[in-house]
């Protein structure tokens, strides 16, 4: 055979073979049935949609880019967003069904830049079964009879310490206040440090400049806010490794009991985390417990005064319950005081309903999934947007205004000035209807093993709060999502001394 009968012969051959190859793929991809996905766009390559989803908007809406997609495409849509295609549900009964299935069908999947700051042993990126050992330390620390016994009280302790300090017609950022009260009291709850000291204080000034990095690009270049986050949490973990040394050593020399009186003492008495592990959860808790709950203060700070009757009823109820115990001589506030408290869980539930510091959680598909006649695509990033719930007009009258009579279970009414100054009634909705509705601190297996925590400090907060102050804004400004709820000003309020206790 001449040589280009054999190279007509191997040509045909490789195209006979290609041939084949694409029919084979061609009848594959026709047997293989067709994904319905929900409607939507996937934006510029690789970036998608990611810079409009993440532009600034004030915290009390759901934003344009939402508003927009929801008006356009339905509560669920498709989109291209942190790098990844990705399903976005603004729908009540998805994200309901999203959460429910943690670990089944969807699994926790912050980007990786997350994880990065706050550690692979982090609780927030973790999955799986060290999730939930993560978790149970967290729960047994927080259990009910402590919250009862020993957190009630520093709660008190730590809302006075920076109450007190309040000079009367003074000016200050209510935030930094709130982030204060939040740090000092999880300083001393995780690792013994009282308020004050130097070595809280500057353990304060590197948490800062980390908080300022996670909220950041994930540019770890030099001179970059992630940059110096980084540098910052080395420092943080150096910080908390010295402590946990001193602790054991101390234990060895002594030849005593670890101490429990906080968490680090607790773990490392009743864990066998190593040491990387329990750097990552106890960083991981001073940022969930400080951050989202000195936002949430901040967010009632900056709604009350929005709403009079509001803050009437409230200081009504809360000078009842100081009046009781002035009458049984009591000074420092109880577990029956705090379970008094019925309007102002209220007024707590309100803020975060309104506030939504937690706007919406990253998930994965872990297979193929089928909700409402949309497949969701396994390995597809999942958004449930919390804030999107809690924001329809479908789900509660007039979202936009801030409404705590919405919660009660007696259907009261109540009145507050709307943002135009008008005033405006509005009708409570059913408390079984919108317990369903409301998650504010997420649901299912993830959910915050530290939510009773931040309702216990939000009201002792404003039960001191309402009772020893009035407060006005000295400045426009309102909340807005960077994507973390932040007051661009630092919320500045200027405080009169007042007693409401006669």
């Amino acid at each position: 055979m001449s040589d280009s009968h054999l190279t007509f012969f191997s040509l045909s051959s490789s195209i006979l073979a290609l041939l084949l190859i694409f029919i084979f793929i061609f009848k594959r991809k026709q047997t293989k049935p067709k994904l319905n996905l929900p409607p939507g766009k996937m934006g510029w390559p690789f970036l998608g949609e990611t810079i409009g989803y993440l532009k600034p908007y004030s915290a009390t809406t759901i934003g344009e880019f939402m508003d927009q997609h929801i008006a356009r495409y339905g509560k669920i849509y498709k989109s291209k967003l942190f790098g990844e295609p990705a399903i976005v549900s603004a729908d009540a009964g998805l994200n309901r069904f999203i959460l429910q299935n943690e670990g089944k069908l969807f699994e926790c999947s912050y980007p990786r830049s997350i994880g990065g700051i706050l550690g692979k042993w982090s609780m927030l990126v973790l999955v799986g079964d060290m999730h939930r050992d993560m978790r149970a330390i967290s729960l047994n620390f927080l259990s009910h009879g402590r919250l009862r016994t020993h957190l009630l009280k520093e709660v008190e302790n730590h809302t006075l310490l920076v109450l007190n300090s309040w000079k009367h017609n003074s000016t200050f950022s209510a935030q930094d206040e709130a982030k204060r009260f939040t740090f000092n009291l999880m300083a001393k709850h995780i690792m013994s440090l009282d308020p004050g000291n130097v070595e809280t204080e500057k353990l304060k000034e590197e948490y800062v400049t980390f908080m300022k990095g996670v909220v950041s690009a994930p540019l770890n270049l030099p001179g970059t806010a992630y940059r110096r986050a980084l540098k910052s949490r080395s420092t943080i973990l150096k910080f908390i490794e010295g402590k946990m040394t001193e602790r054991v050593r101390k234990m060895e020399e002594e030849n005593e009991s670890l101490e429990e009186d906080d968490l680090l003492g607790w773990v490392l008495k009743h864990s066998n985390l190593s040491t990387e592990q329990i750097l990552d959860l106890v960083l991981s808790l001073l940022f969930a417990g400080h951050e989202t709950s000195s936002v949430a203060i901040a967010l009632a700070i900056y709604f009350l005064p929005g709403c009079p009757q509001a803050m009437e009823q409230l200081r009504e109820e809360h000078s009842e319950i100081a009046r009781t115990k002035k009458q049984a001589g009591e000074v420092e506030l109880t577990w029956d005081d705090y379970k008094r408290m019925e309007f102002t869980q209220c007024v707590v539930n309100e803020t975060l309903r309104l506030g939504n510091v937690v706007r919406y959680l990253h998930r994965k598909a872990l297979k193929d999934v089928r909700y409402k006649g949309y497949d969701i695509p396994c390995g597809w990033k999942v958004l449930p947007v919390i804030a999107a719930v809690h924001l329809d007009p479908s789900l509660f009258d007039q979202p936009q205004q801030f409404n705590p009579w919405r919660w009660q279970i007696n259907g009261r009414r109540g009145s507050c000035s709307s943002s135009n100054g008008s005033s405006s009634t509005i009708n409570a909705n059913n408390n079984n209807t919108t317990n369903n509705l409301f998650l504010p601190f997420g649901g299912g297996p993830r959910l915050c093993a530290g939510s009773e925590l931040a309702k216990l400090e939000m009201a002792v907060f404003i039960h001191h709060l309402v009772l020893n102050y009035q407060w006005e804004l000295a400045d426009s400004d309102q909340p807005y999502v960077y994507p973390f709820v932040d007051f661009p000003k630092g919320l500045p309020i200027t405080v009169q001394n007042h007693s409401y206790l006669s």
